[in-house]
C-alpha cells in the first residue's frame, strides 16, 4: 500500500521476531534528508526467563508468550497517550526471524488496522537493525556520513554492508555459515554458561587472558567479506575435549576471553579492510551482539591505530538499541513507507536484504 507522504505520521511498529515482544508510539518527520524520531512510547517484554532452562529459544514457547504479551503492551501504549485514531499508520515485522513468532505480531497488527481502519507496512528485521542508529540519541547527520560501511551482528545474522546513503545499499559480505551471535551462544553452552550466550562470556571474559589460547580466526586472511564462525566454535570444542583428555586444567575464564578476542579481530580486521576500499567516512554497527562493550572498545581503538591522522578517521557509529526492540521497527517502517517499499504481510523466516 503507498501512502501520499505527510511531513509528520504516526506510527505504532510491533516486534515479535524472536524472544522479546515489543511495540513503540512515535511521531516520525524529516523526510529521507533528515529522518528524526519523537519516542511516545516504547514497551518491551522480555522472554529470556522463559527460554533460559532450554539454553536458547523455544519457538512453541516463544508464540505463546508473544500471543499473552502484545494486547497487554498495547494496552500501556494507549493508557500512555497513544490514540489509535490519530494514528497514520501501523508497521510490523515480517522477517527474518521465527516464523511461528513473526505470526503472532502479523495476526495481532493485521487485527489493530482492521478494528482502527489504518494502512499495515510489513518491515525488515535487518533494515530496523540497520535504521536502529537513526533512534540513538546521539542522531548522525546523513549528510556526514556516507559513504558508510554497516556491520548487523545479531543472534541469527552477520552481514557487512557499503552504503552510499540512507536508502541506496549493497550487501558485500555475510556469514557462510553460524551467525556470530550463534557462536556465543553455542560456544556459551560448552563451558556451562546460561543463555543468552554472548552477555555472560563477556562477563566471564574480564576474569580471562585473552592471549592464553590461539584460536584460529577463520577467513580473515580470504579477500571476500564473508565471515565463517563454524570453525572458531569447532576449535573451542576441541580444544575442550583435548584438554580433558590430557587432565589438563580448564580455565573457563581464558576460554571466554580467547574465543570473544578471536571474534573481535575477525570482525574488525574484514570491517576495517571494508572502510579502506570503499573509502568510507563511518563505520555502522548494530545487532544484539554490538552491545558487548569490549567489542566496541577494541573497534574504537583498532580505528585510531589503523588511521592514526583524525582527519582520515571514519567516525565509528554503535546503535544505541542494539537488542530487539520496536523503535528500530518504526524506523524501518517509516523508511518504507517515504520509498514506498512494500513486503507482503506474511511471516518469511529467511527474508534477506
Amino acid at each position: 500500500m503507498i501512502l501520499a507522504n505527510k511531513e509528520k505520521v504516526n506510527i505504532l511498529s510491533i516486534e515479535t521476531s524472536c524472544d522479546e515482544t515489543a511495540l513503540s508510539f512515535v511521531t516520525a518527520s524529516g523526510g529521507l534528508k533528515k529522518p528524526t524520531f519523537v519516542v511516545h512510547g516504547d514497551v518491551v517484554a522480555s522472554q529470556i526467563k522463559l527460554h533460559q532452562p532450554f539454553g536458547g529459544v523455544v519457538p512453541a514457547l516463544a508464540k505463546r508468550a508473544h500471543i499473552e504479551h502484545l494486547p497487554l503492551l498495547f494496552k500501556e501504549i494507549v493508557d500512555g497517550g497513544m490514540r489509535p485514531e490519530e494514528l497514520d499508520f501501523i508497521t510490523v515485522t515480517v522477517g527474518p526471524g521465527l516464523e511461528p513468532a513473526l505470526w503472532t505480531g502479523i495476526e495481532f497488527a493485521k487485527q489493530l488496522a482492521e478494528q482502527y481502519n489504518k494502512p499495515l507496512i510489513g518491515t525488515n528485521h535487518l533494515e530496523g537493525h540497520l535504521y536502529s542508529i537513526l533512534v540513538s540519541k546521539e542522531k548522525p547527520d546523513p549528510k556526514k556520513i556516507f559513504p558508510a560501511i554497516a556491520l548487523i551482528v545479531s543472534g541469527g545474522h552477520t552481514l557487512l554492508l557499503q552504503m552510499d546513503d540512507l536508502t541506496h545499499f549493497k550487501k558485500i559480505g555475510e556469514t557462510v555459515d553460524d551467525a556470530v551471535g550463534e557462536a556465543f551462544d553455542k560456544v556459551a553452552r560448552m563451558i556451562d554458561l546460561p543463555y543468552p550466550g554472548g552477555p555472560e562470556i563477556e562477563r566471564l571474559a574480564k576474569e580471562g587472558n585473552p592471549m592464553a589460547i590461539n584460536f584460529p580466526r577463520p577467513m580473515v586472511g580470504h579477500k571476500n567479506y564473508n565471515f565463517s564462525f563454524s570453525g572458531l566454535k569447532t576449535s573451542v570444542l576441541y580444544y575442550l575435549r583435548d584438554s580433558a583428555k590430557a587432565k589438563k586444567d580448564i580455565v573457563k575464564a581464558d576460554i571466554a576471553a580467547s574465543f570473544q578476542r578471536a571474534v573481535s579481530d575477525v570482525l574488525i580486521k574484514k570491517t576495517l579492510r571494508a572502510v579502506e576500499e570503499f573509502d568510507a567516512k563511518s563505520i555502522m554497527i548494530s545487532g544484539g551482539v554490538s552491545a558487548n562493550r569490549t567489542l566496541r572498545a577494541e573497534f574504537a581503538a583498532s580505528i585510531e591505530k589503523r588511521f592514526p591522522i583524525k582527519k582520515d578517521r571514519p567516525e565509528l557509529l554503535v546503535s544505541e538499541f542494539s537488542t530487539d526492540n520496536a523503535l528500530m521497527i518504526a524506523a524501518s517502517g517509516y523508511m518504507d513507507y517515504l520509498r514506498g517499499k512494500e513486503y507482503k504481510i506474511e511471516a518469511d523466516g529467511n527474508l534477506n536484504l
